[in-house]
């Protein structure tokens, strides 16, 4: 799961990063709406966590042209204009959910993790596959009832996958899921943590589509 957080505070920035990163998700920021229009337009990301007051150009101007391109992002808006009218107008014009500052850490994680839902194929917390439990909420995996020790990056990579099941990812596409921009990637890094997954989940758990990349079939 891959978040564009376009927010201006630079303090404020950071401590959304830190939260959401602990959290399991990768987030890449940017600073001003020009640059994310030309980025979300190139290489849209999963979701978009949008401030409206920007120094260069209304957040919702970045929200109208996500709609009009047809983006399949979701937008959680993150602004301090709390009026009935300004939420009324940020979800009409295509926001998915709309919280207004301060807002506490926690609320914050939870409406991403709805959001994350909406995307793949979990209707919950907890992903079921097979005898596998995966919980996003406290970052938690069991087999067959047994707690599984994982990295954060072999957490995340699984959540990728199960979140998914029965669709093939390419490489390219589960590191756009594990790494934010600036993070050094080594060539056979999700190689690495996939040969590591392997020796913690049950045979043919994780399959190799040669050529292409990997998928968690349907039980």
């Amino acid at each position: 799961m891959q978040i564009l957080l376009v927010e201006d505070d630079a303090l404020l920035a950071d401590g959304i990063i830190n939260a959401v990163r602990q959290a399991g998700f990768v987030v890449n920021w940017l600073s001003s709406g020009k640059a994310a229009c030309s980025y979300l337009v190139a290489e849209p990301p999963d979701i978009l966590l949008l401030d409206l007051g920007l120094p260069d150009m209304d957040g919702m101007e970045v929200l109208k042209l996500v709609r009009q391109k047809k983006l399949p992002t979701q937008v959680l808006i993150l602004t301090a204009r709390d009026s009935t009218d300004a939420k009324v107008a940020g979800l009409d014009c295509g926001a998915d959910d709309y919280l207004t500052k301060p807002f506490a850490r926690a609320e914050l994680l939870a409406r991403l993790r709805v959001l994350e839902r909406r995307l793949g194929n979990a209707s919950s917390a907890i992903i079921s596959v097979g005898a596998l439990n995966l919980d996003t909420t406290h970052q938690q995996v069991w087999l067959d009832g047994e707690s599984l020790a994982l990295s954060r990056r072999e957490y995340m990579l699984l959540k990728a996958l199960v979140e998914h099941v029965g669709v093939i990812q390419t490489k390219e596409s589960l590191e756009a899921k594990l790494y934010s921009w600036g993070d050094e990637v080594a060539s056979n890094a999700i190689e690495v943590h996939i040969h590591n997954l392997r020796k913690k989940l049950p045979d043919q758990f994780i399959r190799t589509v040669r050529g292409i990349g990997y998928m968690v079939p349907h039980p």
